[in-house]
């Protein structure tokens, strides 16, 4: 399972030109769900999401979570993240989950991010999203479990 994070000011998901989910301050989830993902995988990188200390203390050191920070999170599915890049000009999705694997663990990461986290938004699995966003500093990072 990867996970592209982004510390946003502001982020949203729109779908059909509609806002379906956002957040003000806090983490972007870019998800990708492999063949090889579990719950296990899902709450291992649930975990390291929830923690990783990307937000700044009162010395502007990286040194806060989401949480710690009062941020919210905003997960959206992206199968092209666990697209496999290294040979060609075209991606290969094999290692990708099945739709149906890759939609239940996406589902399942969701409610377990609602249980622990007061603001969090998502996207609409499979669909056609356009997402917007400002990234914070830039910050940005891949998380794999």
């Amino acid at each position: 399972m990867k996970g592209l994070i982004q510390r946003v000011s502001h982020a949203r998901v729109d779908v059909a030109g509609e806002a379906i989910g956002a957040i003000d301050g806090g983490i972007l989830l870019l998800l990708g769900v492999e063949a090889t993902d579990s719950r296990e995988s899902a709450d291992k990188l649930l975990h390291k999401v929830l923690h990783y200390r990307i937000f700044s203390d009162e010395q502007g050191k990286m040194n806060l979570n989401v949480q710690q920070a009062g941020g919210g999170l905003l997960v959206v599915s992206q199968f092209t993240l666990v697209a496999d890049t290294a040979k060609g000009l075209r991606p290969s999705f094999s290692r990708g989950a099945t739709p149906q694997q890759a939609e239940a663990l996406y589902d399942y990461f969701v409610a377990q991010a609602r249980e622990k986290l007061a603001t969090v938004a998502s996207g609409q699995f499979a669909a056609d999203m356009q997402v917007s966003l400002c990234n914070d500093g830039p910050v940005t990072f891949l998380l794999e479990v």
